[in-house]
């Protein structure tokens, strides 16, 4: 992601490959490690050892927390803060790949990568 100076993501400036130096990586779930396979675990566990990992020094990974909150009213302050969407995933849950009932991707309408059809375009 690359963010605005009012700390929120500005998908534009990420597509445009212009700002690749200002790009930050995010990390939110962690499906192996040291050769373990972790996506068996429920998330929370799977949270706790990515924010063990991303404690280090210089990671280079900003940890995304996990909230617990009303998911209606999380949605309505991501999309007020122009943010792109919220993800929710039950936190007692072994990794679903792909679209499963286990976690719910939502985007903000008014977003630009909301936005994009299927061919790239606006």
């Amino acid at each position: 992601m690359i963010l605005r100076p009012d700390g929120v993501s500005d998908f534009d400036r990420l597509n445009s490959r212009r700002h690749d130096n200002e790009v930050q990586l995010l990390g939110f779930d962690l499906l192996e490690f040291g050769g373990a396979d972790l996506r068996q675990q429920p998330l929370e566990q799977r949270k706790v050892a990515l924010g063990n990992l991303l404690r280090r020094p210089n990671a280079g990974i900003q940890l995304v927390e996990h909230l617990e909150a009303s998911g209606e009213i999380l949605f309505e302050h991501a999309c007020a803060l122009g943010f792109e969407g919220i993800v929710s995933k039950r936190r007692d849950a072994p990794y679903c790949h792909g679209r499963c009932r286990k976690w719910h991707k939502l985007k903000n309408p008014e977003s630009p990568a909301a936005k994009r059809t299927e061919d790239g375009s606006f």
